[in-house]
């Protein structure tokens, strides 16, 4: 914001305080120091402005001013006129845009005072501090001149506030004794299209996706690509440890190494034995798996991923587990505190045989891992033939009711969000990966987008990044918005090729990691931005049209993904198992699920090919959750619908309310925005169902979470699961939810062919606790499963 400035005097009392004649004294970074008044700071914050029309720059100038102490510096000046902006952003949206640019602005002025004035000199400078690797430089000086010249700093444009405060707060690269940012955000995105390409036209289209925030990577290959621990992997899935002492004694340490370089853990514990069984070697009684786990989750706590954030994993266990209602407690906030896990997440991996029982009311038998230990590894009519012979044989360590079981799952669920279903034979049905005997999805990775098989010798790895629908879209001669599948189409083959880099340049912190990676080559291209695509479109989130573009949304991302997958094969060979797959024998995500694809010649055409060169990744598609990386790209994450028109962003600087940006256009061309409609807004929790002045067609455009049918939401779910290789992070959201509406809601997912759910989101945790605990348990979960069409939140 500076444009004047003459060398800083020495002080006295005459300079102390008040204003100089010329205006207010600003402290330059130079040392330096400048005159400034309202008129040139009204000028510094247009230029800014550019663009957004509903900005007002003298508004944000005299705040400015008004909070602005004489002998503050320019960065105090900078740092407040962002504040100023993006305290507005509640009342007029665009001015998270021009908080955003400001912020942009100053972290580029920071950079030149530190002498880094291009992208060549970013890397040469975090090379020798040691942040950056030899390769990234070297491909760096091999381009400079061509690199330097491809950072187009108007991007930064396309920042929403909370965005790019996401990239200063957690991201870009920092000196690592002063701390200060080494790198600004175009020199970020260009930074990371380096490290994961080859050459420079590659380098050139993954930074425009990049820069363009129409594709990102995961948060570990964002923290970590060109750095000097090139850990970029996303998540993690370790098969049950033997039930040995130092098998899992071994995965604790497993599980440290890989979370301290960013991952996201799933493991398992289907193979340890339960409370009470005999331990031959001391003639002593096991205390089963729950003093196991919690050592686990003291472990998981105090491993932080490079200062970037908490270490993370999750357990999942098999429900005829003998262990499995103890394991249904740890969660919960109330009892032995020395039986509690709270930092970790937990999940159930439920076969169909006991969905059956609950379905028909059935018993159901609990047993210890030491008598079955064929169970975990079995799946389909093997699981149900061992099972039942077990039973036969007496092994059962007790039964209870099936719907005993499944009724505690539920109130787990409704509690504490956690115990998340995922069900193991359709994701072994429908995994590419399980042809062939032997080879079995034992659980689902922290987030259970991830279904990739495990075992002694193999870890699974998965590298995700999902495509930003929300900038995917254009408008058609009609004028209407549609979704431009031709770009959606270069996107994905320009990100799974970034993806398919990643599983050779990727640091591998235990050997058994390498070896999975190595021979399957696993990639989870996903996406986010939908509930934005709805929401240009103008078009209900649960409407007949809407379903139908998701699902071809899906389609197209899966169709594209496998001929990139083929392209690399044909030039860089098959991964190592594909003859072991089920693409080899012909067999496609769609068939597994019966469905039929559109343009059935195309897809026969890409079947042949693939049979015929091989693939490169064994699986290719997941739908994380995106949390962070929607954040950074200003769109909705993943699947989801909206949670709230209004809603609050938490930084490591502070909190910041926003408002559905969509929404509020809608009202200003019907005259509604104004200070009444906002506070209304603020009391209804930004719901717009009651607001009567709206029309109908719009107050169903704009419902949340909460008021969307979650039918509708696993339908969809089913519908692009025929499409999705791996898996999707499917939350369900019920206000106030009582074990009927759940009981029922898992059922019918399960019926629909889901392989897994993630959280279940509800509110408030008193009304959670009142509605379950007021239905007796047995009743409720009765009444759903035999009158599945009662179900309030399948409506």
């Amino acid at each position: 914001m500076t444009t004047t400035s003459a060398t800083l005097p020495e002080q006295s009392d005459e300079n102390e305080g008040g204003k100089d004649e010329g205006g207010m004294r600003v402290v330059k970074r130079d040392g330096t120091y400048e005159r400034v008044d309202l008129e040139r700071i009204v000028a510094a914050i247009s230029r800014c402005a550019r663009g957004l029309s509903r900005v007002d720059p003298t508004r944000v100038a005299v705040r400015t001013i008004g909070g602005l102490f004489d002998g503050a510096s320019t960065r105090e000046l900078d740092d407040l006129s962002i504040q100023v902006a993006s305290s507005l952003m509640l009342e007029e949206p665009q001015y998270s845009k021009l908080a955003a640019r400001l912020l942009a602005q100053r972290i580029g002025d920071d950079l030149q005072s530190e002498g880094i004035t291009s992208f060549s000199r970013c890397v040469e400078r975090g090379y020798e501090v040691g942040r950056y690797n030899a390769r990234l430089k070297g491909f760096v000086e091999a381009h400079h001149e061509e690199l330097d010249a491809l950072i187009d700093r108007s991007r930064d444009a396309h920042f929403e506030y909370f965005g790019i405060k996401t990239l200063y707060d957690r991201y870009l690269q920092r000196h690592p004794e002063s701390r200060r940012v080494m790198e600004a955000p175009q020199y970020f995105f260009l930074r990371i299209a380096c490290a994961l390409s080859e050459d420079m036209a590659q380098a050139e289209k993954l930074y425009a996706l990049l820069s363009g925030l129409e594709y990102l990577p995961s948060s570990p290959t964002l923290f970590n690509a060109g750095t000097s621990f090139e850990q970029l992997s996303s998540c993690f899935l370790l098969d049950s440890p033997a039930d040995e002492l130092e098998a899992i004694y071994q995965r604790y340490t497993d599980i440290a190494l890989l979370s301290k370089f960013s991952g996201g853990i799933g493991t398992a514990f289907h193979r340890v034995r339960s409370r009470g069984s005999l331990i031959k070697s001391t003639n002593g009684k096991s205390n089963g798996i729950v003093p196991w786990l919690k050592t686990l989750d003291a472990s998981v706590s105090a491993v932080n991923q490079g200062g970037k954030r908490k270490g993370a994993c999750c357990v999942y266990l098999e429900p005829w587990h003998a262990d499995i209602e103890e394991f249904l407690e740890l969660r919960d906030n109330t009892g032995d505190e020395a039986a509690r896990t709270h930092n970790l997440n937990i999940a159930n991996w439920i076969p169909d045989l006991f969905m059956r029982r609950v379905e028909a009311d059935e018993s159901w038998s609990l047993f210890d891992p030491k008598e079955v230990p064929e169970l975990p590894d079995l799946y389909g009519e093997a699981f149900d033939r061992r099972y039942e012979q077990a039973e036969k044989e007496g092994l059962a360590v007790r039964e209870l009711r099936a719907r005993d079981l499944y009724g505690r799952m539920m109130r787990t669920l409704a509690q504490t969000g956690n115990g998340w279903m995922t069900f193991k034979d359709p994701s072994n049905r429908t995994c590419n990966q399980t042809a062939e005997e032997g080879a079995r999805v034992h659980l689902s990775n922290l987030c259970t987008e991830i279904i990739e098989v495990s075992s002694a010798q193999e870890t699974a790895v998965c590298n995700l990044g999902s495509i930003n629908l929300a900038r995917h879209t254009l408008k058609n001669a009609e004028g209407e918005v549609v979704v431009d599948y031709e770009k959606l189409a270069q996107t994905v083959r320009t990100a799974v090729v970034g993806l398919d880099r990643v599983i050779d340049l990727n640091y591998y912190p235990i050997p058994s990691t390498a070896a999975s990676n190595d021979r399957w080559r696993p990639v989870g291209l996903g996406l986010m931005g939908l509930q934005d695509v709805f929401f240009q479109m103008k078009i209900p989130f649960d409407s007949p049209k809407a379903r139908a573009i998701s699902k071809r949304i899906s389609e197209e991302i899966y169709f594209h993904a496998l001929s990139t997958s083929a392209d690399l094969a044909e030039a860089h060979g098959a991964h190592a198992a594909f003859k072991e797959t089920r693409a080899a024998r012909g067999q496609l995500q769609f068939d597994l699920w019966g469905v039929s694809p559109e343009e059935p010649a195309r897809w026969e055409a890409l079947r042949a090919r693939i049979q015929k060169v091989g693939l490169r990744n064994s699986l290719l598609c997941a739908i994380a959750p995106t949390a962070t990386i929607a954040s950074i790209a200003g769109c909705y994450e993943c699947i989801e619908p909206q949670v709230s028109n209004l809603f609050k962003r938490e930084t490591l600087s502070g909190d910041f309310v926003q408002v559905n940006r969509y929404l509020v256009a809608e009202l200003q061309e019907l005259g509604l925005w104004d200070e009444r409609m906002r506070a209304r807004l603020k009391n209804s929790e930004g719901s717009v169902q009651s607001f009567e002045e709206l029309p109908q067609q719009l107050r169903t455009v704009f419902r949340t979470a909460w008021e969307l049918p979650m039918r509708s939401l696993i339908g969809m779910a089913a519908e692009r699961g025929a499409f999705i290789d791996q898996s999707q992070s499917l939350n369900l959201f019920i206000e106030s939810p009582t074990l009927g509406q759940l009981s029922s809601m898992y059922l019918y997912a399960w019926k629909c062919g889901l392989k897994t759910t993630y959280y279940l989101r509800s509110r408030p945790a008193t009304r959670i606790t009142k509605t379950t605990v007021e239905v007796p348990q047995r009743e409720a979960i009765a009444c759903s499963l035999e009158n599945p069409e009662i179900c309030e939140a399948c409506q």
